[in-house]
């Protein structure tokens, strides 16, 4: 019979300690962002509006299955909130003139203010996160969450 040596005993308790931390800092993210970008004046969309919005983009008008693409949601999923944030004046939709079956979406003047609070959380966030590290710290955390973005990418 195998037991656990010291090794095995010290991995495992990484392992957990690297998990809940993962978790911890995913919650914190959201949390935080939520109180940040979710204000007053956009209290009627969710938090998963605003990445649909944040996808959707300030620049030429994107086609819906580009946006399902950058969320990893299915076209069908995608138009559910579509119509929400239609409704509510975040977005515009608009068929192509010479493919009937594809649908544009640009964001309306209320939708580019909120991409706009959206991506200034981000850049604060970064900005904040990153002035803790040295310059070559900065570095291995790049590496690090490269490697974990591969991780997560892959293991879907």
């Amino acid at each position: 019979m195998h037991g656990f040596g010291q090794e095995d005993i010290m991995a495992k308790r990484d392992n957990k300690s690297l998990n809940e931390l993962l978790v911890t800092l995913f919650n914190s993210i959201m949390a935080t962002e939520s109180k940040a970008v979710i204000t007053e004046e956009f209290k009627d969309i969710s938090h998963n509006d605003m990445h649909i919005i944040e996808a959707t983009g300030i620049e030429e008008p994107r086609k819906m299955s580009e946006i399902a693409k950058r969320l990893g949601v299915t076209v069908g999923t995608l138009t559910t909130n579509m119509n929400s944030l239609e409704r509510k004046n975040y977005v515009v939709r608009e068929r192509s003139d010479s493919d009937k079956r594809v649908v544009f979406v640009k964001l309306t003047e209320r939708g580019r203010k909120a991409f706009f609070r959206h991506r200034d959380f981000h850049k604060k966030m970064i900005r904040s996160a990153a002035s803790e590290f040295t310059p070559e710290e900065q570095v291995i955390l790049m590496r690090c969450l490269n490697k974990l973005n591969d991780f997560f990418v892959n293991s879907q």
